[in-house]
């Protein structure tokens, strides 16, 4: 069949809008709304049969039962439903009652088309309302990971709003010793702060193992002025609890849940966390795609240690020099350390080492450097971990070796800059 005809097929069905007149003919003539193909179509078919020209009411269509007559008003609906939420991006979808879908069927079968004709009404609706929305709010649309999403629940009768969240991305340093990277709930109590109606003896009732975090230091600021619900802490991996962590700083994304404002500035934030801190530093913070959340997840970092040794017996330089020199370059077997097996799996690992320096601060204390693939087990490489870490500067030095203080001094090579522009977003965008 040629347009006019299937055209006349439709119209035989019964009474059609100009917009499910023109819907099966989407994929026909583009730069067109469908009402605008129905409505040519309707007007070509009035000419060519020399018949008065006659519409339809989308209240009297028999398809759409007037859902393509109210499009501004669930745009306003929806536009209503976004107030007081700051977003940039948005994405509209539709939830079209059964029946309006099934009528979009049988509309192709009463004039047998092919099923696939045009597109569906839930497309057109979410256009539709979509180009509104944007209209009125002057947004733009985002189909892979915008900052809020619309569901227009036509059988409902509702528009609810679903707040994606906002990553902020930034470095920290930890300048203070026996601060975790997260927040470490107490054992004793369970993070109630309270045993058997008394204060936990444990944490002092603080219901935290440590008195701080990096998390407690940083996500407070950042969701309350981001107006989150809660903010969620990934890094780039972690340092011990006892780690000092300098240089650079480790990359780490703050994901904040829910967020009602995504306008704030920055740098005030960074500067507000830094002067009420005492344990870390912050440096950096940029709004991140979601993308870096699992960049900075799954990232396996190099890293470089600075760490301070006892030895159980006098060494001498040269013995040391000459297994450092061993290690260097080296791949070592560990298996999971006898201090982590109770949370970690049982295995045996392989990492390289790739730089190993240091020297004697008196005969049985030195100072060490380590440039290791990520995951290396420093303390171990230092004391062998009976022989659970092979080969370790204990093992070839024939002397127990223990790390007293350990600082991480640098997170990530530079062959792979961590701040690559595809995982940034501008806030003013």
């Amino acid at each position: 069949m040629t347009v006019l005809e299937e055209a006349r097929a439709l119209l035989a069905s019964g009474p059609l809008c100009d917009a499910c007149l023109g819907r099966p003919f989407a994929d026909r003539s583009f730069g067109l709304r469908n009402d605008e193909r129905g409505r040519a179509l309707r007007t070509t078919l009035a000419l060519e049969e020399d018949e008065p020209y006659e519409t339809t009411d989308p209240d009297d269509c028999w398809v759409c039962e007037g859902l393509c007559g109210r499009y501004d008003e669930l745009a306003e609906r929806a536009a209503d439903a976004l107030d007081g939420i700051d977003f940039f991006t948005y994405q509209v979808g539709t939830r079209v009652p059964p029946l309006v879908a099934e009528n979009d069927e049988l509309l192709r079968e009463d004039a047998d088309l092919d099923a696939d004709a045009g597109e569906r009404l839930k497309s057109e609706v979410n256009r539709e309302v979509g180009r509104r929305l944007g209209a009125r709010l002057g947004k733009e649309v985002d189909f892979e990971r915008p900052d809020v999403q619309l569901l227009v629940d036509l059988d409902a009768d509702e528009v609810t709003v679903t707040i994606n969240s906002v990553a902020v991305y930034g470095r920290y340093r930890k300048v203070e010793r026996d601060v975790p990277q997260t927040e470490w709930p107490c054992s004793n109590c369970g993070g109630t702060g309270r045993v058997t109606n008394a204060p936990c003896p444990e944490c002092d009732g603080t219901g935290y193992r440590y008195r701080t975090s990096v998390e407690q230091e940083v996500a407070p600021t950042l969701v309350t002025a981001l107006r989150g619900d809660e903010g969620v802490f990934h890094g780039a991996g972690r340092e011990d609890v006892d780690a000092l962590m300098l240089g650079a700083g480790r990359p780490f994304v703050l994901e904040v849940k829910h967020p009602h404002r995504r306008d704030v500035e920055l740098d005030a934030l960074e500067a507000e966390i830094n002067e009420a801190s005492d344990a870390i530093e912050v440096e950096g913070l940029r709004f991140a795609t979601h993308d870096m959340v699992e960049r900075v997840k799954e990232h396996d970092a190099s890293k470089t240690y600075r760490m301070t040794v006892e030895f159980e017996e006098a060494v001498e330089e040269t013995a040391l020099q000459d297994a450092l020199a061993e290690l260097e370059g080296t791949t070592v077997e560990q298996r999971t350390p006898q201090r982590v097996d109770h949370r970690r799996a049982d295995l045996v690992r392989e990492r390289t080492v790739y730089d190993a320096s240091g020297s004697l601060t008196d005969e049985r204390h030195a100072t060490l450097v380590v440039h290791g693939a990520g995951g290396l087990y420093v303390k171990e490489l230092v004391s062998g971990d009976e022989g659970r870490t092979e080969p370790s500067v204990a093992g070839l030095l024939g002397v127990g070796a223990v790390v007293t203080a350990l600082d991480v001094t640098a997170v990530e090579g530079e062959e792979e800059p961590f701040e690559h522009p595809d995982f940034f977003r501008d806030a003013e965008a």
